[in-house]
């Protein structure tokens, strides 16, 4: 990927604001997945070869299959914490598609935080005060690449895995649609930086907990398919949860079920949160914009792979979910 003259100035401005500021607040998305978490740490980890003063958080514990990660121990899990013992005036947000996505974090932050934005989802509104986005990217780990490169810092085996880790789990294994040259390029170089990537791969992509076979024999008893078979769909609820005792590690790739049959172009998952409230996580073979749709909704994310939270029941969620992408088909 060549940055355009737009994102050599936004990484500019990005640098500028890392050297010359200090006392920083470093957060992700609630629920982070593997580029989310790598990217939090590559920014700790950044910060710390510049004898910065930071301070690494999340609303939800990061999960555990990240704690190879040099640094995963020192994140903050905000939900747990009984106060906030400051507030910060320097936040960078990494791979937060928007504001809201930084969940309770957002009361550690002074009232006019200065905040660098990093992020790939074409979706992002820019908040903040300094927007790095790039929608091309295919994870927000490869961004950070550009930038430790701008800041001239030495790569080390850290630095690699967690760029390594971001491209890995959002390009799906170096199998989706924004594995681009550019992106192999990367891994490949984090490779020579001691990256075992054989090792990551069967670690993030292959191996599953057994919570997980529980919750996704439940769920797959719940397929449904509808418009000849274009739109395929799996349901999860809070007695599924329960009975498996399954997190929200467990529920990643569900989505992908629907989405891999032949036939379907739109894959989704319905996750039921409360009574009255359900997560739609939708997924395109690439004929329907699943961001336009999610955006639409109050969600956001990419093209292919999208979601929103509806204030509904399930059964009402479904319907209205079905008829929203209906409405997308030729």
């Amino acid at each position: 990927m060549d940055l355009s003259d737009h994102s050599s100035f936004q990484l500019e401005k990005a640098k500028r604001f890392i050297l010359e500021e200090d006392d920083f607040l470093v957060v992700s998305h609630v629920q982070p997945d593997g580029d989310a978490a790598s990217s939090t740490i590559a920014i700790g980890l950044i910060l710390q070869k510049l004898n910065k003063s930071f301070i690494m958080i999340n609303e939800n514990k990061i999960p555990i299959k990240f704690d190879y990660l040099s640094g995963y121990e020192n994140i903050l899990h905000a939900e747990a914490m009984d106060s906030i013992p400051r507030k910060y005036q320097n936040i960078i947000a990494v791979d937060c598609a928007d504001f809201s996505r930084v969940g309770i974090v957002e009361n550690w932050f002074v009232d006019k935080p200065t905040i660098l934005n990093i992020d790939h989802h074409p979706t992002n509104d820019q908040y903040g005060t300094i927007p790095l986005i790039q929608a091309e990217a295919a994870a927000t780990a490869e961004i950070l690449y550009y930038l430790i490169e701008a800041l001239e810092l030495t790569w080390t085996k850290q630095l690699a895995d967690c760029i390594y880790t971001g491209l890995l789990t959002d390009t799906g294994g170096f199998r989706y649609s924004n594995t681009s040259p550019e992106v192999m390029k990367i891994a490949s170089m984090m490779l020579e930086f001691g990256v075992e990537g054989h090792q990551l791969a069967e670690h993030l992509l292959e191996r599953i907990a057994f919570s997980h076979i529980i919750i996704l024999k439940r769920a797959l008893a719940s397929l449904s398919f509808a418009e000849d078979n274009r739109i395929g769909w799996m349901l999860v609820t809070q007695e599924d949860i329960n009975f498996s005792q399954a997190n929200n590690e467990d529920l990643e790739g569900l989505v992908n079920y629907p989405r891999n049959i032949e036939g379907v172009e739109v894959g989704l998952l319905f996750k039921e949160i409360t009574v009255n409230e359900v997560k739609v996580g939708f997924r395109s073979a690439g004929k329907i914009d699943v961001a336009a749709i999610a955006q639409r909704l109050g969600g956001g994310g990419h093209t292919r792979a999208s979601g929103c939270t509806l204030n509904m029941t399930m059964d009402e969620a479904v319907p209205f979910i079905i008829n929203e992408i209906k409405q997308e088909m030729v």
